[in-house]
Parts: structure tokens; sequence; C-alpha cells
């Protein structure tokens, strides 16, 4: 059975795209650290992102520069944090993560639980800025 990164690519469980290409999607969290908090995750699932082959790792990290880019000028901030935790969903991914200060990259906090306007405003702000 598809695991839940891999039903939220297909659409079968719906999400806040960010961005989407052959191999890769990102999507807003629903339950961010702080707003504009986007998660990157190949399309191939597998669970750990030292799993990926070196053209993988290197094509995710590219596809995720200018995501970053973006929620930095949507949501003012010192910079975006980048987070590879991998213990919540077995599926490899990146937090990127706007922060002002590491504190803000505390997995340990309370997440946010915006309202799903919220999460589409922010999404909005996203790709307002996505060049």
């Amino acid at each position: 059975m598809p695991g839940l990164f891999s039903r939220i690519i297909s659409g079968e469980i719906p999400s806040y795209k960010i961005a989407e290409n052959d191999a890769f999607f990102a999507f807003l969290d629903i339950a961010p650290l702080r707003m504009g908090h986007t998660l990157v995750v190949p399309k191939r699932e597998t669970d750990y992102i030292f799993n990926l082959t070196d053209a993988e790792l290197s094509a995710m990290l590219l596809f995720a520069q200018p995501i970053a880019k973006a929620v930095e000028q949507a949501f003012p901030c010192k910079r975006c944090g980048l987070a590879v935790i991998g213990l919540e969903v077995p599926h490899a991914h990146l937090h990127i993560v706007p922060i002002d200060s590491a504190d803000d990259l505390n997995f340990t906090r309370p997440k946010l639980s915006p309202a799903a306007t919220e999460l589409e405003e922010a999404r909005r702000m996203i790709l307002s800025k996505l060049l």
C-alpha cells in the first residue's frame, strides 16, 4: 500500500501543492513549525534520504532552491532553514522552514494548527514569489 506522501503526490489525499516536476513534489506542511513550512519529497518512494542516488539527491536540492527563495520572500525571515528528520513519515523529505533563529527549527516545539484558509493564503503567497 502506498505511503502517506505517495498518496499526496497521486492526489488521493489533497495538499497545498507548491511545485512539481517529474521527480519531486513540494507542498505545505499542514502542521507547520512556522507559516510557509514546506516539504519537498521525491516521487520515488524511499524511506531514507541517503538511499537516494547521487543524482536524485543533488536534483532534490536544486528543485528545493527556488522554493526556499520564494518562501523567504513570502514570509520575511533571516533565511530558510533546511532540516532532514525522517522519523515522522517513512518517505524521504526535506523541511524548508522560514527561520529567524536556530530554535525555529526545533521539532519538539508545538506545531501550528492553521485553518485551511490560512494554508491556502500561504500557498498563494509562495506561488506569487516563485519564479
